[in-house]
């Protein structure tokens, strides 16, 4: 396990301090909602949200409720509880303010981009020569 740091203050004691918190972990049963109506209310007024670590960490209709009602300064995420998004979710809704929806592209860096043609070019390649590479059995 990972050692205790005295430094660190438990999350509902940080989320006060805050103007701008941001995620950055995985999705488990630990984490699911790990941000959910108490915890929105125990950020500054004004304070900014931004998710690009996994859906299901906000509770997303507890987000849409915290901008509606003006008490937070606003918010952004690339990532939904369900993806593709689907009718329903909360955060699609049209009128919630101060609300950023984005793609979940952070992997999409150029170099990122041409290491994937690179190795399907060198897929396509190896597989007409009889020699596949990266096969999934």
């Amino acid at each position: 396990g990972r050692p205790e740091r005295p430094e660190r203050l438990p999350l509902d004691e940080l989320l006060p301090q805050v103007d701008a918190l941001t995620l950055h972990c995985p999705l488990n049963d630990h984490t699911r909602h790990m941000i959910s109506s108490a915890q929105l209310a125990l950020l500054k007024p004004g304070a900014l949200v931004v998710n690009t670590a996994r859906g299901g960490l906000i509770d997303e209709q507890a987000l849409a409720d915290a901008l509606r009602s003006g008490h937070l300064g606003g918010a952004a995420t690339d990532v939904l509880s369900v993806e593709p998004p689907v009718n329903g979710n909360p955060l699609l809704a049209s009128d919630i303010p101060r609300l950023i929806i984005t793609p979940h592209s952070a992997w999409g860096a150029v170099e990122s981009r041409q290491r994937i043609v690179g190795q399907l070019s060198e897929n396509a390649q190896a597989f007409f020569a009889g020699q596949p590479r990266r096969v999934v059995s």
